[in-house]
């Protein structure tokens, strides 16, 4: 089954009333049944919806793989796997460990054929997308934590947006969140309008102001309110502006004086359309600052999904969202194995 939301998150939740499910007509039980008898569809609506908006990856990928599933396993059909997994951005360093693995299964009799490559690439491309860091955000702090970074253009304020919807309108959550983005007019007005569809409370300065000062004003109005999830955003920088670099650390620091071990999961937005140097941000941003976890977006408008494979082999860090479309259903939590299908098939 597709991981979801409730995967993701790790709660607190109130025990389960032992007596709910013998209450009139046992509406409890009969609502749990039905979830489970639904669950195989939603799993396969999901993955159909995600196949269609990996739909430029997965042909630039997939034409070279359906190339093969009538020839021989040769040394031509793996200098065109190459040559497809590093156009789809996946990375030489971890190209070459999965063509090599394959060519190894096919030359001990493995593999034959098309068909066990398709399914075997897509397994070997799953396990690379695993890293031993949790690949879950931790809520149990009151209030957690999530801040928020990313280069301008990367879709950080819109992720915000729905990431705080999705916490507050469907989890049922307390939520605040902290226009950090001092510098820009626009995130500030464009998370207005996401705070008031999700109906949570915005903690905004003046702009210009001090981008920490604001996370400790969210903070404390957050405590005083009894909220559940702080969400802080932060200046879009580039990864080479050092005193902006700079700037994240200090409001990292101004948040752990108030909670210490704070913040809970530092979430950086990558563009997959920019492809492979999306490794480089990922990598530079993790050492002025420690993510967590990558959001990794607009993976619709792209053929370098890809992306998403060297980030979490080479640099250890997992992607827990991904974003492929507009609509509030299109941000949804990274599933490693559905993914690598879905480029595939």
């Amino acid at each position: 089954m597709a991981r979801d939301w409730d995967d993701l998150f790790i709660r607190d939740l109130p025990p389960a009333d032992p007596d709910a499910a013998h209450g009139a007509g046992g509406g409890e039980a009969a609502s749990a049944a039905n979830a489970a008898v639904s669950a195989p569809a939603d799993s396969r609506r999901v993955f159909r919806r995600l196949r269609e908006n990996l739909t430029r990856t997965r042909q630039a990928l997939g034409a070279e793989i359906q190339a093969t599933l009538f020839e021989r396993l040769d040394e031509h059909t793996w200098e065109r796997l190459e040559e497809a997994l590093i156009a789809a951005d996946v990375g030489a360093p971890t190209t070459a460990a999965v063509v090599e693995r394959l060519e190894r299964e096919a030359a001990g009799g493995e593999l034959e054929g098309g068909e066990q490559l398709t399914a075997r690439l897509a397994e070997l491309l799953a396990e690379l997308a695993h890293t031993d860091a949790p690949d879950t955000i931790d809520l149990r702090s009151r209030p957690a934590v999530i801040l928020v970074c990313g280069v301008n253009g990367t879709g950080k304020t819109t992720t915000i947006g729905k990431l705080a919807w999705r916490l507050g309108r469907e989890l049922g959550l307390r939520v605040v969140v902290a226009a950090g983005d001092t510098f820009r007019a626009a995130a500030v007005e464009q998370l207005e309008r996401w705070t008031q569809r999700a109906d949570v409370e915005l903690v905004k300065g003046a702009r210009g102001s001090d981008p920490g000062a604001v996370a400790f004003d969210a903070i404390g109005a957050a405590r005083a309110r009894g909220a559940d999830v702080v969400v802080v955003d932060t200046a879009g920088r580039l990864h080479t502006q050092d005193h902006l670099m700079a700037e994240l650390a200090k409001v990292r620091r101004v948040i752990a004086k108030q909670i210490p071990g704070a913040p809970h999961e530092t979430l950086l937005t990558i563009d997959a359309t920019t492809g492979h140097n999306g490794v480089r941000q990922a990598k530079l941003f993790s050492q002025a600052t420690p993510v967590s976890g990558i959001v990794l977006t607009k993976l619709d408008g792209t053929a370098k999904g890809g992306v998403a494979l060297p980030i979490a082999s080479e640099l250890g860090i997992p992607v827990k969202l991904i974003g492929v479309g507009e609509a509030l259903e299109d941000l949804r939590p990274f599933d490693a194995a559905e993914f690598a299908r879905a480029l595939v098939s």
